[in-house]
């Protein structure tokens, strides 16, 4: 784990401390006790015309900076939704991508789509803060984790009733995600350590993954050709944010 990605995991271990000493989990829990019944990521992207889209929320990125700053999180959601699509993400990391769990929390008090939190997540800890926000995914990077952990990560998403989707970008980490028993696994076209986008390799790499694993082609989409080009690499779904948020009507 080199680059971008360590700064962002360091960033994000220094995160997680602060919540535990400041008891965060424990006032989510007060605040929202129950969550209602389990939406389910993986049964809405196969429910839907391959491949399904996860439309992300986000504000900006490290790697192109402000996106949409002011942008309304309900509103764009609310939009996502019209749009048909199949399940939400939304971004709450907040230093590189000016997010927040309020923005998790007022899509998911809106919007009866399945939401995936999208962070740098580092230990049971963030699962247990992200189920309590109103996740019904989260995100888990196979870069930042050996198989073993990662395994016990994916397990107790599961105890949470929550989907774990699990990010490779190479051979040996969509290895991992296979060993660790990921059901949901994202081929991210974007290099965490360097933030370079390589969609092409991407693709060659989804037509190596042939587990019952829902497969998920993520960054660098932007036309209806790389959605067709996904799909016929095997992508049960895409996940498309800067592009979406970028539009005039996302």
């Amino acid at each position: 784990m080199t680059g971008f990605l360590a700064k962002a995991m360091e960033a994000a271990a220094q995160r997680s401390a602060r919540w535990r000493a400041d008891g965060l989990l424990q006032t989510l829990q007060r605040e929202a006790p129950q969550r209602g019944a389990r939406r389910s990521f993986i049964s809405a992207l196969r429910n839907m015309r391959r491949p399904a889209v996860i439309a992300e929320f986000k504000r900006a990125s490290p790697s192109r900076g402000p996106i949409a700053v002011d942008s309304d999180p309900v509103k764009v959601a609310a939009a996502y939704v019209r749009g048909g699509a199949a399940a939400l993400s939304v971004l709450t990391e907040s230093q590189w991508f000016g997010g927040s769990l309020e923005d998790l929390r007022a899509v998911r008090a809106v919007c009866d789509r399945p939401i995936l939190r999208k962070d740098f997540l580092v230990d049971e800890y963030d699962l247990q803060v992200s189920a309590a926000a109103g996740a019904d995914a989260v995100l888990l990077i196979a870069a930042a984790f050996e198989t073993p952990r990662l395994a016990d990560l994916v397990a107790c998403a599961e105890k949470l009733e929550i989907d774990a989707l699990v990010e490779a970008h190479d051979q040996r980490e969509l290895e991992r995600a296979e060993a660790a028993g990921a059901k949901l696994i994202g081929i991210n076209s974007r290099d965490l350590g360097t933030l370079e986008v390589d969609v092409a390799g991407a693709l060659r790499l989804l037509g190596q993954l042939h587990t019952g694993a829902v497969k998920i082609l993520e960054s660098g989409l932007r036309s209806r050709a790389d959605m067709e080009a996904a799909g016929d690499a095997g992508a049960d779904a895409v996940l498309i944010g800067e592009y979406l948020m970028r539009s005039g009507n996302p």
